[in-house]
């Protein structure tokens, strides 16, 4: 997916890695490690986390955290030009893996997404930029696959360690760590065109929506495979269909009211060197028009209401994998806890650990990139803070089982 602008991209050798990496298409062979390609030794993984998160989430500001999170990718994205770049949510931050030849730019954004995280969210940003090959020297490494969603539109699935490792370094980074990013002079406001939060949160048909975190403790590709798929099959046969059925975006689930609640936190993240009053009533006045669209099923220029919310449907990221396998399911009370128990009892045994949350709703954040294109991804976290939520879990079992 290439983004907004091409300002400074020079090409290299090994720029176009991604644009030709040629995609799967059934997410259960994302358990298929050997297919996963080593990112070049040249590139940088961007990685951006919102420190104090879980205490924001607490005090109610999970959609902001959110779209600062989903702002982080948004930034770096528009760096890009043609460029396809690697990219994964994580709820309350981000990771994109560029070339080296934008490596200027994607910190630019990040050290300029960091002032308006601050200024704007009232949200301390901690961002860093970290070479492949510094990773590989401490045996980590970084591995993707691409999952197409829709012609022309992907998800990054990351093995290897690396992204793990990044996410580690970046938290305990000291001050002057030469993989933290620090202004040292103005920069400027990223460009955030095409964020957007208009959508109402996503009200489970069954009951509840199901954040899920899940790793298996073996080191060995192939015994990391078949616990992943034996999951996987179990979660299906609990809900009994794909999980694809229990994807938070669905008919029942979507609704578009106007104004968007979003509305506010669109305009303030995106209003760039605009007045934020001029961005609102602009925001105001497209977000009528797609009411519009979607209350009678009609087109309005590129926004086809019908066509895109099945685009949309598809085009989220509900289930991933960057070294965590990571979903988000629409489930009943019943099978919550059916699915938590059988986790727990794979926890025991000792082959994997895990971290739930389990809310009413859950959010959704958009990247649209260009409708003309069908070019737009969707962000999927529960509500109340749902990967941060279970990632507290996971990170507490992860630690006690390093004690045992």
């Amino acid at each position: 997916m290439g983004p907004m602008t091409t300002d400074g991209v020079t090409s290299g050798n090994s720029d176009l890695f991604y644009n030709e990496l040629a995609p799967f298409h059934d997410f259960a062979e994302f358990v298929e490690f050997n297919a996963y390609e080593p990112v070049p030794d040249d590139w940088i993984v961007m990685i951006a986390d919102v420190q104090g998160s879980t205490r924001a989430i607490e005090e109610g500001h999970y959609k902001d955290v959110n779209m600062v999170g989903a702002a982080s990718i948004t930034a770096v994205l528009n760096t890009c030009g043609d460029i396809e770049v690697p990219f994964v949510f994580g709820g309350d931050g981000g990771t994109v893996v560029v070339p080296h030849s934008l490596r200027k730019g994607a910190c630019d954004a990040f050290i300029g997404l960091q002032a308006i995280s601050q200024a704007t969210f009232g949200l301390s940003l901690r961002v860093g930029a970290i070479p492949v090959a510094d990773l590989r020297a401490k045996g980590a490494d970084v591995r993707v696959r691409k999952y197409e969603l829709s012609p022309g539109n992907h998800l990054a699935m990351f093995a290897g360690g690396g992204v793990e490792l990044s996410d580690g370094w970046l938290k305990s980074a000291p001050p002057g760590s030469p993989y933290l990013l620090e202004a040292q002079s103005e920069v400027g406001e990223p460009n955030l065109q095409g964020l957007s939060c208009r959508w109402e949160p996503l009200i489970p048909r069954r009951g509840r929506m199901m954040t899920i975190m899940v790793q298996g403790t073996k080191s060995d590709p192939a015994d990391e495979n078949a616990l992943l798929s034996g999951v996987v099959r179990k979660i299906s046969d609990i809900l009994g269909h794909r999980l694809q059925e229990s994807a938070p975006a669905s008919v029942h689930s979507m609704t578009f009211r106007w104004p968007p609640r979003g509305l506010e936190l669109e305009a303030r993240a995106t209003a760039g060197r605009q007045t934020f009053l001029r961005r609102y009533v602009a925001v105001l006045a497209s977000s009528l028009i797609q009411f519009w669209c979607e209350r009678f099923d009609r087109r309005a220029g590129p926004y086809n209401a019908p066509v895109y919310r099945d685009e949309l449907r598809s085009n989220t990221d509900f289930r991933k994998y960057d070294g965590v396998l990571r979903m988000v399911l629409d489930v009943s009370e019943n099978q919550a806890e059916l699915i938590e128990r059988h986790l727990a009892r794979e926890q025991d045994a000792g082959r994997l650990v895990y971290g739930v949350h389990v809310a009413d709703a859950a959010l959704m954040t958009c990247l649209v990139f260009s409708l003309e294109k069908s070019q737009h991804v969707h962000f999927i976290d529960g509500s109340d803070g749902g990967f941060a939520r279970a990632a507290q879990e996971f990170k507490s079992r992860l630690g006690a089982r390093s004690l045992v």
